[in-house]
């Protein structure tokens, strides 16, 4: 028997009726991108048709656009799509290549691709500090200017330019020991009428799995504090660790202390910047998307039901996009079996294997 039939009325057709009125709900960052798309329109017809770019101007889109793979095909206006695609697959840098003047070099490309990654893993690192650094290694002599040269064809900018860190680069360095937390809700529907329920949960970015530590209609300080100190074990190991946090007022200031003692440095992001949170933003628009938004909850004990079934899958069978679409746990193996599906939540889960 499913297990999702202790909260439907009429199997299917009441469970297609709910997933018909979930689909009205719409998250703020859909429309928050909109937005952001038809003010861009906007200012796009008051400009001249065609808008010149830089060399680094175009690197810049380059760096930002590839983040933001397939889905900046929709996105871009700027230039068209296939013309960025030009400046991936290195027209930028054939169209911008320096003329050659004075004599010719002999820098062979073993050199040049040695240059090209010291400063790519060292943002700091100047002319002068990688021409060091290749004396240091016995490597033929080179000036500044040959070693500026040879940066400036593979486009790349000089130290104070290059060294400009980003979150992105912070994020990646952290990347083994990061932790995120943060809340997402959802209205609920009990004897007393609509209520919002909080879901606090932890993020391993690293494993990419999350972990639920308490949910509520009434999220105060005690009670975050109070749940935080449940998964406060997922902490206890002796390797420094980062949790980034938002700003909610609903975190106390005892939070960050609470994480102190469990080697872990709690990282608070800029007021109104949930892009700098990107990963427990990203769950939380799948969970959402997926899930919660397909439902009409009745009760605290459905919520969990409905948050507790997707948390499993999410945390086993799913296939995450950010690695390289595996899943965190299930191996499949291919069997001279039939194909099957495990069907769960009146569908809106759905896992296949071979039996």
């Amino acid at each position: 028997m499913n297990h999702t039939q202790s909260y439907t009325i009429n199997g299917c057709i009441f469970q297609e009726f709910l997933a018909l009125l979930g689909r009205v709900v719409h998250s703020d960052l859909i429309r928050q991108m909109e937005y952001l798309k038809v003010e861009n329109e906007i200012l796009r017809a008051k400009c001249p048709k065609r808008i010149t770019t830089s060399p680094v101007e175009k690197r810049r889109l380059i760096r930002y656009g590839l983040a933001c793979r397939g889905k900046i095909k929709g996105i871009i206006s700027i230039v068209s799509y296939s013309t960025f695609r030009r400046w991936v697959n290195g027209d930028i840098r054939n169209k911008y290549k320096l003329a050659k003047q004075g004599r010719p070099r002999k820098t062979t490309q073993e050199i040049i691709d040695i240059i090209v990654r010291f400063a790519r893993e060292n943002l700091g690192w100047g002319y002068g500090r990688i021409m060091g650094e290749l004396k240091k290694l016995n490597i033929i002599s080179l000036s500044r200017n040959t070693i500026k040269a040879i940066m400036r064809q593979n486009g790349l900018d000089p130290a104070p330019k290059r060294a400009n860190d980003s979150w992105d680069a912070y994020i990646k360095r952290h990347f083994e020991t990061l932790w995120a937390c943060d809340f997402f809700t959802k209205t609920i529907w009990t004897a007393m009428g609509p209520k919002l329920f909080h879901v606090l949960f932890f993020l391993n970015i690293r494993t990419r799995k999350v972990h639920i530590a308490g949910m509520t209609a009434k999220p105060n300080k005690e009670w975050v504090m109070n749940v935080s100190k449940s998964v406060s074990f997922l902490f206890q190991d002796k390797t420094k660790k980062l949790l980034i946090r938002d700003g909610d007022t609903k975190f106390p200031k005892e939070f960050n202390e609470l994480f102190k003692d469990c080697n872990t440095r709690v990282k608070k992001i800029p007021y109104r910047s949930p892009n700098l949170n990107p990963y427990a933003e990203g769950f939380v628009g799948t969970i959402k998307r997926e899930c919660l938004e397909h439902f009409f909850v009745f009760g605290e004990r459905h919520f969990e039901y409905l948050v507790r079934e997707y948390l499993k899958y999410y945390n086993t069978k799913r296939p995450h996009s950010g690695r390289d679409n595996k899943t965190l746990e299930y191996r499949s193996r291919r069997t001279n079996g039939r194909l099957k599906c495990d069907s769960r939540l009146g569908g809106m889960i759905r896992h296949y294997y071979w039996g």
